[in-house]
């Protein structure tokens, strides 16, 4: 929740005076009155509140239902049928509470409506004893049963209500997050709407926009959220609050995106010389409708005087290097450099290795030579050059005789200058930051703000790219190559199917592959309940993969013998590497046909797919088993074999996780989602972008729209609302 501390408007009521102003309350007045004030709030509630975040009445009124209780749709006790589940809204007769066979509590609750009785049993709940007395209202979900011929539920949920008028009833969140009952909670909402009422609360979103949108006002909808008269005004109330939330996420993004352009000199690009069509020509296969979209946003955006700051983010396999190698020549084509970062050294030396394959040959101009042209130079710098080589590599930066360098992000460190940093791509480093592009601007050589490519093969949804990544430009790599190969994928449950993801392995070894078995942990787990590097290398080496030559890599072990086992893997010395999640990003080794990952349940659908694309990169049929140790449902392992579709999985994922976790506590509008959801409100998101680049464009400092200014700082973090107020 925001913080209330903060100076209050001049329009403030104090909790004792009648207001002198009579304007509508913004949020920032409503963050000022103690929730103290309230009905029935005396100094121990006020207390429990407080160590729950409710402090004032704004918090009061953004703690929202978290469901509604439709009167007119509620089951009656006589209408129940035993093995469906039903909700019903009923009065507490009796309580009582006994110990059971094996030491467990039973408290058996007994209640009833005009139309019949219950019984109610909850085990091992002894709190339950405590929570219901005789004549409570409270509503129960659960499935009905029937004992002895009377009708029962046994562990409903349960939600107590009161004995609340009206047709629709909100339900509150109750319990240690907000100890109060929900009943309790209702009569404090409904007491600081009736608070609110002489006065209004204020509107700061642009009628224009509200009405192109169709959506209630502001004090309107804050009712309607709490009290609706129907399931149709509290569906409208719901959307206007969410794109409230996401409008001022948005604004803050969009500013500082607006901020970084107008801040920032970039370069103007030559994008019409002969080195990316040549480049492009060269390649043994045709670029992608995609690739070739992807390329064509990108030299728009290197042609324009505004640095680039651009996410480029493509399934596993869908060609980002061909498109990041296009980007870097368009700096070399008109005498600057380029420059790719990747997070360790072992995914920087290969791509070094890749992006010096894809420029052997390759030209450029050069007055100082006799022949007018030099071979176009591809260095690689990581911490493992040794002191003359590095010597040399930072000079030839310096003087230009680098035309592409690619390391770690040592790149941007102290010592490190470059003639004319052109283009910068990152790969897999999602969040590069002011600090980081000014350590770029300062070595760029000429002062200019190089143009910034961030790569990711982690499909993101499109709604969380527009969200968490919204200061950034998007483009995506939906299509992948022709001549990709399939991979099959299968769960292995128990040791049977187990024993064939083991022959899979073996008849992969047998026809000359090889295969990568991935596992969580790199030592034991003190429970043995998930498997290890070190144990399951020996159990396989002494059992389904006896007599295979067998090899183990995770982070522990030293730089250079990481870089050794992957080499000795790569050149096909070793036919089974027993790996962490190490290998997730950027391995490529085309002989890999088959992916084994004990214990798959244990990592989340982006790595499993990651994992899933180390193998399928050459011209054989590949295979990935993800082994479970439990036979039950395992939804995530379930959307991995059912497809293979990235985009596709990033949605599934974003359903099964929620977007919490997404967005979490340092990312943006992370504190402010309260009603706005990634997953049902895509449109929304879209709508609230649209109104903050006009707002912005038209305001960059929202100087006309001095109260939405003021609650997104309210609302938001002070390092999230600060981008609004940078020149």
């Amino acid at each position: 929740m925001a913080d209330s501390r903060s100076t209050p408007s001049s329009s403030a009521p104090s909790s004792g005076a009648p207001p002198a102003d009579p304007a509508p309350l913004t949020f920032r007045d409503l963050a000022a009155i103690d929730v103290g004030v309230l009905k029935g709030v005396g100094e121990r509630t006020r207390s429990v509140l407080a160590k729950a975040g409710v402090s004032s009445v704004l918090d009061v009124l953004t703690t929202y239902p978290r469901r509604l209780v439709d009167r007119s749709k509620e089951a009656r006790i006589c209408d129940l049928v035993p093995d469906e589940q039903a909700l019903v809204l009923v009065r507490v007769e009796s309580v009582a509470s006994r110990r059971i066979r094996g030491g467990r509590s039973m408290v058996t609750v007994r209640v009833a409506d005009d139309t019949g009785s219950l019984d109610v049993s909850f085990f091992n709940q002894p709190f339950r004893a405590r929570q219901f007395a005789a004549g409570q209202h409270v509503a129960l979900f659960g499935k009905v049963g029937r004992y002895r011929s009377s009708l029962q539920m046994s562990n409903p949920v349960v939600d107590m209500i009161g004995d609340r008028t009206g047709r629709i009833v909100p339900i509150y969140p109750s319990g240690d997050s907000t100890p109060v009952t929900s009943w309790q909670f209702a009569a404090m909402v409904e007491n600081a709407l009736e608070r609110c009422r002489a006065r209004g609360i204020a509107d700061p979103v642009p009628a224009d926009v509200t009405g192109r949108l169709g959506l209630p006002g502001r004090h309107a909808a804050m009712r309607a959220i709490h009290l609706p008269e129907s399931a149709e005004e509290h569906v409208a109330a719901r959307r206007r609050l969410a794109f409230d939330e996401l409008l001022r996420v948005q604004l803050v993004l969009v500013a500082r995106k607006r901020a970084y352009e107008r801040g920032a000199r970039g370069l103007r690009h030559v994008v019409d010389g002969a080195l990316v069509p040549a480049f492009v020509s060269a390649l043994p296969f045709p670029l992608t409708s995609a690739q070739r979209r992807t390329i064509d946003e990108i030299l728009a955006d290197l042609a324009a005087p505004a640095p680039m700051h651009r996410l480029l983010q493509g399934d596993v396999g869908s060609g980002k290097t061909v498109v990041a190698v296009a980007a870097m020549l368009t700096a070399v084509q008109g005498g600057h450099q380029g420059a790719l970062m990747a997070p360790t050294e072992v995914l920087a030396e290969q791509h070094f290795a890749g992006v010096s394959r894809l420029l052997d040959g390759f030209v450029v101009p050069d007055g100082g030579n006799l022949f007018g042209d030099r071979q176009l130079r591809v260095e690689l710098l990581t911490s493992r050059a040794a002191a003359a080589q590095r010597r040399e590599i930072l000079a030839s930066l310096a003087d230009g005789g680098i035309d592409v360098v690619i390391g770690t992000h040592a790149l941007i460190q102290e010592g490190v200058a470059f003639r004319s940093l052109g283009v910068v791509v990152i790969d897999e480093q999602h969040r590069f930051g002011v600090e980081q592009r000014a350590a770029l601007r300062d070595k760029s050589g000429g002062g200019a703000t190089p143009d910034v490519l961030i790569m990711t093969a982690t499909p993101i949804p499109r709604t969380a790219a527009m969200t968490v990544y919204g200061d950034l430009d998007v483009s995506v790599l939906d299509e992948l190559p022709p001549g990709r190969t399939p991979i099959a994928t299968h769960r292995a449950t128990g040791p049977h199917l187990a024993g064939e993801q083991w022959d899979a392995v073996r008849r992969a070894v047998e026809a000359g592959q090889q295969a990568y078995v991935v596992c969580p942990r790199i030592d034991d787990d003190p429970d043995g309940d998930t498997a290890s590097v070190q144990r399951l290398e020996l159990e396989l080496s002494q059992g389904p993969l006896q007599g295979l030559r067998l090899a183990s890599l995770h982070g522990r072990l030293p730089a250079a013998e990481r870089e050794g086992i992957m080499d000795a893997f790569r050149r096909g010395a070793t036919d089974v590497l027993v790996a962490t999640t190490v290998i997730e990003v950027g391995v490529d080794v085309p002989n890999a046909t088959v992916m084994v990952v004990v214990d798959a349940d244990r990592f989340g659908i982006a790595q499993l797919h990651q994992l899933r694309g180390r193998v399928g990169r050459g011209s054989a049929a590949s295979e990935c088993w993800l082994h479970t140790a439990e036979r039950g449902p395992s939804p995530r392992v379930e959307a991995l074999v059912a497809s293979t579709d990235g985009f596709a999985l990033a949605e599934v994922d974003l359903e099964l996780r929620g977007e919490g976790t997404l967005m979490g506590a340092a990312q943006k509008g992370e504190s402010d989602l309260k009603l706005a959801s990634l997953r049902r409100d895509r449109d929304l998101i879209e709508e609230a972008r649209r109104a903050a680049f006009a707002m912005v464009d038209d305001d960059p400092a929202l100087a006309s729209h001095p109260d939405l200014r003021d609650e997104i700082s309210l609302m938001l973090t002070p390092e999230e609302a600060a981008y609004l107020f940078k020149s």
